[in-house]
């Protein structure tokens, strides 16, 4: 084996920088890297972290990250934005005539809408509606989690909590390589659970064909107010502006590719966003209790989506790594040719297997990757399950997986990527709900307050804000020089 310093060209930022990550926080007292001799050959790398018997092996690294390539879609969405912004709707419509193939109206009429239900057979409209009942279910129960109240917090002083849903929601579905079906659903459904009145709905067209007869179904069934036939950036920025409609949507929900992800992060501030919901990810904790052919046709399953969509499995079994592996290429070979060429690069460029010598290993390197979705196949689950703290959401055993989630059991799909799952979840009716403050008071509540109040505001040398509360005190209390 040789130090790391010997490879330095072939070994990544990340992983160089992982070693400095799982030390924040504990006791270690030192870590190095160090590559096996067949590294050329197996690709296998080493983090030993010195002071305990704890190895992570890489024996497959990804050659790209999900920053790979990030700068030129900057470039790309920023100056697409900024010609919408300028240009307005016949700019987007330009923009779908383009990329898309449609020259077609971007609102889907009553008549389209109508024609597509027609389109639609009788078994697909019935699991959609399955997908439908279970999502609005579970969105329901999560808005009944959510309280109003009011309680005083010294006498005569009450503050209060109210929930009040965004007025105008713009989701989108994506439509082009796949058409999303349920993410018409994860979307809108929640968004009508949580109260919004105004949910404007886009996804991508199919050339001169329009959008998917199965999305415009769904997006009419889930309660969509106005549908619109854009993709990409163009349906992004077009629902940010308010184009077509005239109601600028006040948070952008939905999945999406690398311009899709990108043109939200862009607007965010001008209006909410729900993630950065960018190329999916799945990460599977499995040990050698594992089905190596369950493991690999749910890592498969993901990495279908996109030639960028990382698949990761951390697994504390040689042979389960081994086994997956070499199952790998027969699963992906055995889809059809748009999948299987999406996701021949996703696990050829971005695929991972990670080699813990322990479960708490395998959670803690799971946590730091905080992958979108995770799956737990161990004969130790509900420790991971108590112990795991950092993903999207989260499938316990081999009985449920990621597809389950995707497309019907329930839960959201709609989740972080890029690491967000650190410091966020998922969609849910929270994200279309603001949680506001009230506050009120009694005169004789104001002696004690305003008098604080003032105290603290010249600390700050804030003399107008210690004016407003004097000036109460005086009038509420004339004559006994609280102000």
């Amino acid at each position: 084996m040789f130090h790391a310093s010997y490879f330095s060209d072939y070994i990544s930022k990340e992983t160089k920088s992982l070693k400095n990550k799982l030390l924040s926080g504990n006791d270690w007292a030192s870590a190095d890297l160090f590559v096996s001799s067949n590294f050329y050959l197996a690709a296998e790398i080493h983090l030993l972290l010195i002071g305990t018997k704890m190895t992570i092996s890489y024996l497959k690294k990804a050659k790209k990250t999900p920053q790979s390539g990030s700068d030129e879609t900057r470039r790309i969405v920023a100056d697409m934005l900024a010609k919408i912004e300028v240009g307005g709707e016949e700019t987007a419509l330009a923009y779908g005539r383009d990329l898309d193939g449609y020259d077609g109206d971007a609102i889907v009429s009553e008549e389209i809408i109508a024609a597509s239900a027609e389109r639609v057979s009788s078994q697909l409209k019935a699991d959609i509606q399955f997908a439908y009942d279970r999502v609005t279910k579970f969105a329901e129960a999560q808005l009944a989690s959510i309280s109003e109240f009011e309680t005083e917090l010294s006498p005569g002083l009450w503050a209060g909590q109210k929930t009040i849903p965004i007025e105008t929601a713009g989701c989108y579905v994506p439509g082009g390589r796949y058409a999303h079906v349920a993410s018409a659903i994860m979307s809108i459904a929640t968004a009508k659970v949580a109260g919004v009145t105004n949910v404007i709905a886009c996804t991508a067209p199919n050339g001169k064909e329009g959008p998917n007869s199965g999305i415009i179904y769904a997006m009419n069934l889930c309660g969509a107010d106005t549908i619109l036939s854009l993709g990409g950036v163009q349906g992004i920025a077009s629902m940010a502006n308010g184009l077509f409609t005239g109601k600028p949507a006040r948070i952008l929900v939905g999945p999406g590719n690398r311009f899709v992800a990108e043109a939200k992060r862009m607007l965010y501030g001008r209006v909410g966003i729900d993630m950065f919901a960018g190329p999916t990810e799945i990460a599977v904790i499995a040990d050698d209790s594992a089905d190596a052919a369950v493991v690999a046709e749910d890592l498969v399953s993901q990495a279908e989506h996109g030639p960028d969509s990382p698949a990761w499995l951390i697994t504390t079994s040689r042979k389960l790594a081994n086994d997956v592996m070499a199952q790998m290429d027969r699963h992906i070979n055995a889809l059809p040719e748009i999948a299987r060429n999406a996701a021949t690069l996703a696990w050829r460029d971005y695929g991972e297997v990670i080699l813990c010598d322990t479960d708490e290993e395998a959670a803690q390197i799971s946590d730091e990757y905080a992958a979108e979705h995770l799956e737990v196949h161990t004969n130790k689950d509900e420790w991971y399950t108590a112990r795991l703290k950092n993903y999207g959401s989260l499938f316990i055993g081999e009985e449920t997986t990621v597809t389950y989630g995707d497309k019907c059991s329930g839960t959201n799909h709609i989740l972080p990527t890029k690491g967000a799952a650190h410091y966020t979840g998922g969609l849910s009716v929270h994200k279309f709900l603001k949680i506001v403050t009230t506050q009120r008071m009694t005169k004789d509540a104001n002696r004690e307050v305003g008098q604080a109040a003032a105290r603290i505001s010249r600390l700050e040398g804030m003399e107008g804000h210690a004016r407003a509360a004097d000036v109460r005190l005086r009038k509420y209390f004339p004559g006994e020089n609280l102000g």
